[in-house]
């Protein structure tokens, strides 16, 4: 019965929204902290409260997981964001030592931790890993884009400009360059029109069926799941809300029957 109550005790605790407040909190101040730690100007006036802050940061994680561990017990594993912030902390208990150092720069990856402690992020998540069944199709559909151009342009251009169409994996990159509009007029397409004066109709076409077109499917997809996504909450936060009415009338009755009782006693 005691074990019982320290249990539920905790998971009030640890489901209070001031606590999840805080946790929020927490995690920002640890995230600026280890970007702090990346200024060598920063780091050797105040590199040793730092330290302080970010090892302070990392047991109150553990002591959160440990408690939700105690808690929830098998049932923690059962939630695929109970997984995701028990391995992100654990990533940070590994000991960083020279052959490891890498690990020290996982550190920042508890920042990630707000995507499972903010609902609003938790949902954007769901909604693209829903979308990727409908994001495979217009991958395959954009590769066939991207090779059947790569083979042209390495077919066309490849003989003068060997640096950008010498082979097919140049073109792909040259291509993916130009797709994503950086530098890709001055910097690639003029160049190539100096010599092939009608190239354009070439990058043009390409231009459309890639950036305009294809890549706005990607977008079309990814707002649809993250509108279904917010659908499914809202009839979620609506099937509640009687569930809760009745609940809050229940306590209300609890309430009042204890105060009855406290009277009767008292006479």
């Amino acid at each position: 019965m005691a074990t019982r109550t320290v249990i539920g005790r905790l998971r009030a605790f640890i489901e209070a929204p001031a606590t999840q407040n805080f946790i929020i909190a927490v995690i920002v101040v640890n995230a600026v902290v280890i970007g702090l730690e990346t200024a060598p100007s920063v780091t050797s006036r105040v590199g040793g409260l730092l330290s302080f802050l970010d090892l302070a940061a990392l047991c109150i994680f553990v002591v959160e997981i440990a408690i939700k561990l105690f808690v929830y017990r098998l049932s923690f594993f059962r939630s695929p964001w109970n997984l995701f912030d028990f391995v992100i902390v654990g990533i940070a208990l590994v000991p960083a030592s020279e052959g490891m150092s890498v690990l020290r720069a996982l550190r920042i990856l508890r920042a990630l931790r707000l995507l499972s402690m903010v609902p609003k992020m938790r949902t954007v998540i769901e909604a693209l890993l829903k979308a990727i069944p409908g994001l495979s199709s217009v991958i395959g559909l954009l590769l066939l884009v991207f090779y059947i151009f790569a083979v042209m342009a390495t077919k066309l251009f490849g003989t003068e400009f060997d640096a950008w169409f010498g082979t097919v994996g140049r073109s792909f990159f040259s291509l993916f360059q130009i797709m994503t509009l950086e530098s890709w007029s001055m910097g690639i397409v003029r160049p190539v029109m100096d010599v092939y004066p009608y190239a354009w109709i070439f990058f043009v076409a390409f231009i459309l069926s890639t950036t305009f077109a294809v890549l706005n499917l990607f977008i079309a997809i990814i707002v649809n799941s993250m509108h279904e996504a917010a659908e499914e909450e809202a009839a979620e936060a609506k099937d509640l809300k009687p569930v809760l009415e009745e609940l809050q009338a229940l306590r209300g009755e609890i309430a009042e029957l204890r105060r009855e009782n406290a009277a009767r006693r008292t006479r």
